[in-house]
């Protein structure tokens, strides 16, 4: 599902509820906002407050813990916006359930997975009740286009080896 530019709100300030994507260059953070420019996110240990190297390592990670931190030490010198991706999808929750279900994870260790237990399933099963993430739903059809693509090659190769290996055996028991 591709999200279109209208879907995605810049430079507006976050209301309680609303989810934050987080640009970490190949890959994206997610948090909620709940107000006081604070946000709860899903962190695997890798996951420091502004991002880094060590981020990457989360997809190594079994366990994450639900954190509360001010937004901007969680961004650090990342881009982000307001990125209520499946509005159009699901009703969101009422924002006060969202914050406070969010606060009432805090702390938690939670399982992580980063293909169908990470920081945006958590995010987007605060605000709609819905765990999902657009990240592993793009990734594995990146992943499916690729091995079609890979096994469409590899065909034409073994086709063209049959077809002219077996012209080259047959020019050789010709002569």
């Amino acid at each position: 599902m591709q999200i279109s530019v209208a879907e995605v709100r810049f430079d507006e300030k976050p209301k309680p509820g609303d989810l934050i994507e987080i640009f970490r260059g190949t890959y994206q953070h997610w948090a909620v906002y709940i107000g006081n420019g604070f946000v709860i996110h899903l962190a695997p240990p890798t996951e420091t407050a502004r991002g880094g190297a060590n981020s990457m390592m989360s997809v190594l990670s079994d366990k994450a813990k639900v954190k509360q931190e001010q937004l901007w030490e969680v961004v650090g010198d990342d881009e982000y916006h307001i990125n209520n991706l499946l509005d159009n999808k699901y009703e969101p929750r009422n924002c006060r359930d969202i914050v406070k279900d969010a606060q009432r994870l805090l702390g938690q260790e939670q399982p992580f997975c980063v293909f169908n237990r990470n920081c945006e399933h958590f995010a987007t099963e605060l605000r709609y009740g819905k765990a999902e993430s657009r990240q592993v739903c793009h990734a594995l059809q990146v992943g499916v286009g690729v091995g079609v693509g890979l096994a469409a090659v590899i065909g034409a190769g073994v086709l063209a080896a049959a077809i002219f290996g077996g012209r080259s055996k047959e020019n050789k028991n010709n002569q």
